[in-house]
């Protein structure tokens, strides 16, 4: 246990570093808010004071706003049920002793590492394209009509690439985690008879269930940002426009710095009540 002189020398040498966090957060979120309640748009050299709500009732309000909450769900819920589901498929693959596998989890992990832009890049213009896309002479390869897949599928096109980044963060967490098993349990269930498929029901997967809670909950905080695959790939268009695209259409696009703002407040909020709900399953998971 760590005395009383340890504890404040320990938070004496942390406060710098908090109070230069706290700094860097606070002060655009003031200025955020400061600018949420005026209506500032500045190419046409307007600056009005004391808008009041009148900012957040416009964006509210407008049919956007509501499209772009449904695409954000959506896209969110489409990459969670990928990486969830295909991590624990990889990390049941690589938990078994198989030649090469060293090899194939460095492989595995290394999407991870990849900047959105340049994923978004590659999909794009390596697998995704219509003309010299891999998928296109897949499908001719097999005498089928290649498919423009960011106009006609471009939601499920987004949850491709984003899910392909975030695979190998949920597949690493799961199988930390599944190595933390007691084989012994899983041998008796064999010996029992039970099989695979019962095993992997009643020890494996709620063995999982904090590491999936835990994975759900950071990839969640981060997918409600999604913005750097948005605007390679579709640039908001074809009903891809997700709330954090909303804001920035209405800040920079749009030049309304004063809707915009009262968007990212919005947004913020948003997050932090799913990020408070989360956090409180992930906590009753772990007191389990």
């Amino acid at each position: 246990m760590a005395t009383q002189h340890a504890r404040s020398a320990a938070r004496a040498m942390i406060a710098p570093a908090v109070f230069l966090l706290l700094v860097w957060m606070l002060i655009p979120l003031c200025m955020t808010l400061y600018f949420s309640v005026h209506d500032y748009r500045p190419l046409r050299g307007t600056f009005e004071c004391c808008e009041g709500l009148d900012n957040y009732i416009r964006f509210v309000s407008s049919g956007a706003f509501q499209d772009s909450v449904l695409t954000t769900i959506m896209m969110v819920g489409g990459i969670l049920v990928i990486t969830v589901g295909g991590g624990i498929l990889l990390a049941l693959l690589l938990d078994q002793a198989i030649w090469g596998r060293d090899i194939v989890r460095i492989l595995v992990i290394a999407p991870f590492f990849v900047m959105p832009t340049v994923s978004a890049l590659v999909w794009k213009n390596m697998f995704m394209n219509p003309v010299n896309g891999l998928f296109a002479h897949l499908w001719q390869f097999f005498g089928l009509q290649p498919v423009e897949w960011l106009t006609q599928l471009p939601l499920f096109s987004i949850i491709m690439i984003v899910s392909w980044q975030w695979l190998p963060f949920a597949t690493l967490i799961l199988l930390t985690a599944m190595q933390s098993l007691n084989s012994e349990q899983l041998e008796a269930a064999e010996m029992d008879g039970a099989g695979a498929v019962n095993r992997f029901g009643y020890i494996i997967l709620p063995h999982l269930a904090r590491a999936i809670t835990v994975v759900i909950l950071i990839q969640t905080i981060f997918l409600l940002s999604i913005f750097a695959e948005i605007f390679v790939t579709t640039g908001g268009a074809f009903d891809t426009r997700t709330l954090t695209y909303l804001v920035y259409q209405r800040v920079i696009e749009s030049q309304n710095i004063g809707l915009g703002s009262a968007g990212g407040i919005l947004a913020v909020i948003l997050a932090n009540i799913i990020a408070i709900g989360l956090m409180r399953i992930v906590g009753k998971n772990l007191d389990k």
